[in-house]
């Protein structure tokens, strides 16, 4: 799935949408000791509208439109399909439409006996319908065309106690030290999954959409064990990985327009292949490309292959992941931050001996710390 893909889920995973339908929620609560303490099954077309609202609230937060970074996409290996397998359980929860309680049961039991995970936690599923509006050749909505995407989603929201702070109590008339035993769920899940997948405004039933709260720091247990996919870096160490090759290979001749400029071109691969149903990614061959492009000597483009197959293997990385989307100088008790439309008027160069960073300004009025200053 693409960002715009994610998009049209997003902003349909809502009662108003007028072609989504939440028909029911799967609640389920694991202690510390992955014991599944209770489940239920409710239908969403008969709840009180309150609660209604904040499952939807907490399951639209796994539709992350960070593509690439926050909300992943992972294929199964074909074995996943086998009887008992994450593949084969998903898709038989998917056809069962929540209904079958032994089978919903047998779920969250695989989740708790299979995920990586501090302290007790809640799982919310739910399964949703959005009806694809199909147009034809002339643009229009063509009648009977119409595909529906049937799909479940998968909150994993950690529980916690809270009993910090002060309330006021009403009965003495002071305040006192708030005491609060009870468990308190989040509605901000840590991870979560879509599945199938919505690729080409369809069902692929072959992929599934990991969700980290955190990007750098995804839940592998739950990609690999629960999943039962195989786990890829995370957007951090692509980053850091490709950081490293260009350190590398450039060495020496690594400068402020080199990197600059290197961004800029991974930045136009990410906006040539925005609207595909493939994610844009940067392998040995582009980045040799990219460093020949802006003039990098040939014996340094010439290192690319055999550095980035020791830093990232045959792997290639996340266009997305490796855009900076403002440029950061820092030095010893110095730290410049230049937005994109700023970069060309930042340079480094030699004055009198010592190493400067130049910045051209074409107002002689700046402000520091919040006051004008005039530069003569």
């Amino acid at each position: 799935m693409n960002k715009k893909e994610t998009s049209e889920i997003k902003k349909n995973f809502s009662d108003k949408s007028g072609f989504f339908i939440m028909e029911r929620v799967l609640t389920g609560f694991i202690d510390a000791e992955k014991n599944v303490l209770f489940h239920r099954v409710d239908s969403c077309l008969t709840m009180p509208a309150e609660e209604h609202d904040v499952y939807e609230e907490t399951l639209k937060k796994v539709l992350n439109t960070n593509v690439g970074k926050n909300f992943c996409e992972y294929e199964f290996p074909n074995e996943a399909y086998e009887e008992g397998q994450p593949q084969n359980m998903l898709f038989s929860l998917l056809k069962s439409e929540l209904k079958d309680e032994v089978m919903c049961e047998n779920y969250l039991v695989h989740i708790a006996n299979n995920i990586s995970y501090t302290g007790p936690f809640a799982v919310i599923s739910a399964y949703c319908t959005y009806t694809i509006r199909k147009k034809d050749k002339n643009d229009e909505f063509a009648e009977g065309e119409d595909e529906i995407y049937r799909y479940i989603l998968t909150a994993v929201c950690p529980g916690n106690t809270r009993s910090d702070g002060f309330v006021f109590d009403s009965e003495s008339n002071e305040i006192t030290k708030k005491v609060n035993t009870e468990l308190v769920i989040s509605k901000a899940p840590s991870d979560g999954f879509l599945y199938p997948v919505f690729s080409d405004r369809s069902s692929d039933i072959n992929h599934v959409m990991y969700y980290a709260k955190s990007a750098a720091k995804p839940n592998i247990s739950i990609v690999e064990n629960v999943l039962g996919c195989n786990f890829v870096m995370s957007a951090e160490s692509e980053k850091e990985s490709f950081n490293s090759i260009l350190k590398t290979v450039v060495g020496d001749d690594l400068d402020y327009m080199l990197i600059t400029t290197v961004n800029d071109k991974i930045k136009e691969e990410v906006a040539a292949g925005k609207d595909d149903t493939e994610k844009a990614v940067i392998d040995n061959a582009k980045i040799k490309d990219i460093l020949t492009e802006i003039g990098v000597p040939q014996e340094r483009v010439d290192m690319v292959e055999p550095v980035y197959e020791k830093v990232c293997g045959n792997v290639p990385l996340t266009a997305s992941n490796l855009v900076d989307n403002k440029t950061v100088l820092t030095s010893p008790g110095i730290t410049v931050n230049i937005k994109p439309e700023a970069a060309d008027k930042v340079r480094t160069s030699v004055v009198d001996g010592r190493r400067c960073l130049l910045i051209d300004i074409d107002d002689p009025t700046i402000q520091i710390n919040g006051m004008p200053v005039t530069l003569n």
